[in-house]
């Protein structure tokens, strides 16, 4: 009776940790070891930008949670998906990305920023002509 009601005890033990596990793994994914530009310790977050950045932050929403705030430095880059460096000027709200960051305290602090799609900047350019009458 006793070996009956351990093994079901370990059973959904083993149940609720894999539940725990995959839920988790729907929203971030922790990085473990050097892994290029990106580095040790950080955690990556699929989304889009809910607004354009402000002095120091941006709000980034990952699937239908609500937004986060996300915290930048002069060292955070942001890139397109070929890996040319793009202005914080140009992110608009709706820009699926993936963040990097790392959390330190309440705060998560952001390492590099990748965007899905290439960023498309539009310069209008006014050209004015005047002729003199002789």
């Amino acid at each position: 009776m006793k070996d009956n009601r351990l093994t079901k005890m370990l059973a959904i033990g083993a149940a609720c940790a894999l539940a725990a596990s995959a839920a988790m793994a729907q929203t971030t994914t922790s990085v473990g070891a050097n892994v290029g530009p990106v580095g040790v310790g950080l955690t990556t977050s699929s989304g889009a930008f809910a607004a354009a950045p402000a002095n120091d932050y941006f709000t980034f929403r990952t699937g239908t949670a609500e937004p986060v705030r996300y915290y930048y430095t002069p060292e955070t880059t942001i890139v397109d998906p070929v890996g040319h460096t793009v202005a914080w000027t140009d992110v608009r709200p709706d820009m699926p990305a993936t963040v990097h960051y790392i959390r330190q305290g309440d705060r998560m602090i952001v390492k590099r920023v990748v965007l899905a799609k290439p960023v498309t900047v539009t310069k209008e350019t006014t050209t004015t002509t005047t002729t003199t009458q002789p």
